[in-house]
């Protein structure tokens, strides 16, 4: 829990939270992203004028009748709903999640100015969840609980439109639908009116591994939409990504670090759960993206922590680490005003009592009660990939270490990190406060897998990160040394054990045959 309490304490620094190549492979005719020329914009979205959607069911109606003068309106009959939900809370949010929508917070059927990562409705409380935009299929049930408004009817065709009439020509209605509603600037004429299944690859550079070639930015969602016509997908290991759905038109392509492992990577505007990243738009044949240290800043950092979070995910399987994932739900929040990381696991119920708990929640401000983060991460003075994915691995193993031990032992852990803060020592204080032990356990693990991740992923010489603390987090290094699997010692810290006292017994009666060189290792360091 790597300087937890300098991340909450002043409460000034939670109130300033930020609002926030050559490829190894490529697909075909997909054209490069080059931010030269497309600057990302992290602030707020900025609107225009309202467009009229080609996709509301008179529109594509009309066109219908102008191109089959002697067929039926009444063959055109609504297949989706344009709606807004307004949630009271994040579990009304995650209701919405659940129910697998593409949530956007802005309207689509108008021109975007600016473009931007986040919108918030101006008619609604900066403190309360904007609205949130989707569409839906015309049987769709929507839960009673959550507020919402349709907005409009539509007709999207899809492949079993042809079942309903099979000689008409569906992309020329569309084609014909932009036209009567003043859109047909946005049609792109390679397509050709038969539309284009978007695809193409969002890869990383590490300069310090795979030999420095981009690998994929993998499980991000990657959603195209041209007005109310959505489509999305997951990149695969390879970064390879293709969307479902054909389009006629520029899509918007927008990155969501909501990924297909359940972690998400936040906030925006703080009110929404998983970062996005808007890249605008681009052709509908595709669009490759290669990030690297001198990518966008925020792109990076997010692509390093979702690639990191989820290699840490893969290795603790078995064949390899052989340990405890943390929960799969797991919630990040960066900040790169801040040079303090923790893993406070707020997304899974940790509180503190007494005294203790009313500082808390003074120091926290209302955003992070009600959204409360797993893991934060201080990026102020991270640069690399390596930076960043060492402060990942130290706080994905406090992760793994809660999932074992639940929010009882996590509380006292934070109490004490909270009383040494309140008491002004340094970060892990002396040693000398009541639950201490807990304390060095769980850093003496997370330095530990830190150091060893580190090792693991670039080489050379174990880094022993932490070894000037009193906890001596080099102890379990040299226990793996002696034929100790890291398995095996995770099991005795998931165990509970309170202090590195219990931890070496626990140890001396796991290896009796080992009792003298974990004594000795101990003893070198206590």
């Amino acid at each position: 829990m790597k300087n937890f309490f300098h991340f909450l304490l002043p409460a000034a620094l939670l109130t300033a939270l930020p609002l926030s190549c050559a490829k190894s492979s490529q697909a075909p005719d997909s054209p490069a992203f080059t931010e030269g020329d497309d600057v990302l914009y992290h602030d707020a979205i900025v609107l225009g004028d309202r467009l009229d959607n080609p996709y509301a069911l008179e529109n594509v109606k009309s066109a219908y009748v102008a191109l089959y003068p002697t067929k039926s309106r009444d063959d055109i009959s609504t297949t989706d709903y344009y709606v807004r939900f307004l949630p009271d809370d994040d579990d009304q949010l995650t209701t919405l999640r659940n129910m697998g929508l593409t949530l956007v917070d802005h309207p689509v059927d108008y021109e975007i100015l600016r473009e931007g990562d986040y919108y918030h409705d101006p008619s609604v409380d900066e403190q309360k969840i904007t609205w949130q935009y989707a569409v839906v299929p015309v049987d769709f049930r929507f839960p009673p609980e959550i507020r919402y408004e349709i907005l409009e009817s539509c007709y999207i065709a899809s492949a079993s439109s042809s079942s309903k009439a099979s000689s008409v020509d569906w992309n020329a209605v569309e084609a014909e639908a932009f036209r009567l509603t003043g859109n047909a600037e946005l049609l792109v004429p390679a397509t050709k009116g038969g539309g284009q299944q978007p695809e193409g690859y969002v890869t990383i550079k590490d300069p310090s591994a795979n030999g420095g070639q981009p690998v994929g930015v993998a499980g991000v969602r990657v959603t195209c939409n041209v007005f109310v016509k959505f489509s999305s997908t997951y990149t695969d290991e390879k970064g390879f990504y293709r969307i479902p759905k054909s389009f006629s038109a520029n899509p918007r392509y927008r990155l969501v670090f909501k990924n297909e492992k359940g972690f998400s990577i936040g906030v925006n505007s703080i009110l929404f759960p998983a970062s996005v990243s808007t890249l605008g738009k681009h052709s509908p044949s595709g669009v490759d993206l290669c990030v690297d240290a001198a990518s966008d800043r925020k792109l990076f950092r997010r692509c390093v922590v979702n690639n990191a979070a989820r290699d840490f995910y893969i290795r603790c399987g078995e064949g390899d680490l052989n340990i405890s994932e943390p929960p799969s739900d797991l919630c990040f929040w960066m900040f790169d005003n801040l040079d303090a990381s923790s893993a406070v696991m707020l997304h899974h119920g940790t509180v503190l009592g007494g005294e203790y708990e009313v500082i808390f929640f003074q120091v926290l401000s209302w955003v992070v009660r009600m959204f409360g983060p797993d893991i934060t991460l201080g990026t102020q003075n991270c640069d690399t990939y390596k930076e960043i994915a060492d402060l990942v691995n130290h706080e994905m193993a406090h992760a793994c270490h809660f999932g074992s031990v639940g929010c009882g032992f996590w509380n006292e852990y934070i109490l004490y990190i909270a009383k040494c803060a309140l008491q002004g020592q340094d970060t892990y204080g002396d040693g000398s406060l009541d639950g201490a032990g807990r304390c060095a356990v769980g850093e003496m693990w997370a330095y530990y897998m830190q150091s060893k991740m580190h090792k693991d992923r670039y080489g050379g010489a174990n880094p022993s990160y932490g070894s000037q603390y009193w906890f001596h987090p080099q102890i379990l290094s040299s226990v793996e040394d002696r034929g100790i699997k890291t398995s095996e010692i995770f099991e005795a810290i998931a165990s509970g054990v309170k202090s590195s006292a219990e931890l070496r017994d626990l140890l001396v009666e796991t290896f009796p045959s080992k009792k003298n060189s974990i004594n000795q290792i101990f003893n070198r360091y206590e």
